[in-house]
């Protein structure tokens, strides 16, 4: 365990060197000084050394407990896919000290494996006055102290496997810290930082640039590492030299078809708070009724409503790569439709999700005249979650890879509950949605509106296209994560260094 005086001073002296770097960079657009790199390495070696000859006792028993670290620099429960590592980690007996974010509350079953410990780290915010570049250097220099001295103080992992991105300033402390520490360290490549960056601030902008030099520098310094795609996998190994093994993001097991009964109990429980799922005219809470479903007073079964609207259901982060304008335009046009005579059903739009652009779409949305399509944006528990995506009846992708490279994880949940998607077209997307197979692709709001009006052209009847999707769907169930992640992942904690 590193002592905060030690943590700070050791960290001064890489931030230091990483600064002269970055600005020798962003000076001379991408020539980085011989001289710095041959004092960096000079001190990092020096400094490894006394630290791995200190702690081979350590390693010996983190071998011995099987530690790993778990590391996301974003909220622990928006972050589905490494709550999944942690949780295969502890079924094969790691103990697992998971660190990240603690905006929102993990799965229960996260929250309730003994082998799992969350340590909670706050996000940095920054100066709140000042040039844009001087807060973001500053907001990364105080993150990467304050992570440094987590990982250098908790005790120590035989490997830290860590989220791509967020990866500044992650991925340089994460690297240090195993290479003073002996620990491996592996990246889980979700898609490049700097390509999420430039969609606010421009590819030439210069934060974007020092991004991108970073993920470049950094990223192949890992042991091992992970990707969600084939796309992906090529083009690490061509144009950043990393070799990857590619994960795909597989649905767990909590992802299935909602039983009726369930589904009355969700849309009772979301009715206290949505509107939209109230039985027309009625209290719900009395005659046990919902817009969808209703509990027969005598032997208390439950059955789907005949008058019931379709439920579609779409999931985001409300950030720049996510166009939901396109998918109000479309239920305008859907709107449009059964005004126009169409015999289409009415619908209710769910939008899940937290993120920066959301009251900006909750005013579009207010500002809306619909009448038979309803529309809410609920923040669902991550055990409602699962439930309502196994309740709807068509699901929404407006995902569009900031890279082209990696794939929306919500469509691969949505089919673990074989619901059929419409999804956006991007780059590699076909490598999990297979038009008229699984779902549908399209570009733009018009062709989305009439995907909908052919789909939901024979609701609630499941003769029709979206019935065929669902049968697709569950006539062809793959590997479910445990079994994907134990074939890709166990292997590499295994592998020697």
């Amino acid at each position: 365990m590193a002592p905060c005086g030690s943590t700070v001073a050791l960290f001064s002296v890489f931030s230091a060197v990483f600064a002269v770097c970055a600005w020798c960079f962003v000076a001379d657009g991408g020539v980085t000084c011989p001289g710095v790199w041959l004092a960096a390495a000079a001190g990092i070696l020096w400094m490894s050394w006394r630290r791995l000859r200190d702690a081979a006792p350590l390693r010996d028993a983190a071998a011995a407990e099987r530690r790993v670290c778990v590391l996301v620099l974003g909220d622990i429960g928006r972050s589905p896919r490494m709550q999944y590592h942690a949780l295969s980690l502890s079924r094969h007996g790691y103990q697992v000290t998971f660190v990240g974010f603690s905006d929102s509350k993990p799965h229960q079953d996260v929250l309730k494996e003994e082998k799992i410990r969350i340590v909670g780290i706050s996000e940095v915010k920054g100066l709140r006055a000042g040039p844009k570049l001087l807060t973001y250097v500053t907001k990364t220099m105080v993150q990467a102290v304050q992570l440094l001295h987590v990982l250098l103080s908790m005790e120590l992992q035989t490997h830290i496997l860590m989220q791509n991105p967020p990866g500044l300033p992650g991925i340089a402390v994460a690297w240090l810290v195993c290479v003073l520490r002996g620990s491996t360290f592996i990246i889980d490549w979700h898609n490049y930082g700097y390509t999420i960056m430039a969609l606010s601030l421009g590819a030439s902008h210069p934060l974007v640039r020092l991004a991108k030099w970073y993920e470049h520098l950094f990223g192949p310094l890992a042991f091992h590492s992970l990707c969600v795609t084939n796309a992906m996998k090529d083009d690490l190994q061509k144009n950043w030299g990393v070799e990857a093994t590619t994960l795909y993001d597989r649905p767990a097991s909590i992802f299935r078809e909602t039983p009726l009964d369930l589904q009355h109990q969700l849309f009772l429980k979301m009715a206290d708070t949505q509107p939209q799922f109230r039985a027309p005219g009625s209290d719900c809470r009395k005659t046990e009724a919902t817009a969808f479903t209703v509990r027969k007073p005598g032997d208390g079964g439950v059955t789907l409503r005949s008058d019931r609207p379709a439920l579609l259901i779409s999931s985001t982060s409300w950030t720049e790569d996510e166009d939901f304008s396109i998918l109000l335009d479309s239920l305008q046009e859907y709107e449009g439709f059964i005004r126009g005579g169409a015999p289409l059903p009415s619908l209710v739009c769910v939008i899940t999700g937290k993120g920066p652009q959301k009251e900006h779409y909750k005013k579009l949305i207010a500002s809306l005249r619909l009448e038979r399509v309803k529309i809410c944006t609920p923040w669902l528990e991550a055990e409602d979650y699962p439930l309502l995506l196994g309740s709807a009846d068509l699901g929404v992708c407006l995902h569009k890879s900031s890279s082209g490279l990696d794939l929306p994880m919500k469509v691969v949940d949505m089919f673990g509950c074989c619901l059929p998607v419409c999804a956006i077209h991007f780059h590699c997307l076909q490598e999990l949605v297979e038009p008229e197979v699984n779902g549908l692709i399209f570009r733009d709001s018009a062709e989305l509106a009439q995907q909908l009006k052919s789909l939901l052209s024979e609701f609630p009847s499941s003769d029709g296209r979206l019935g065929v999707f669902r049968r697709n769907l569950r006539a062809s169930r793959g590997q479910r994560w445990d079994d994907n992640w134990d074939q890709n992942v166990l292997p590499l904690l295994a592998a020697p260094r």
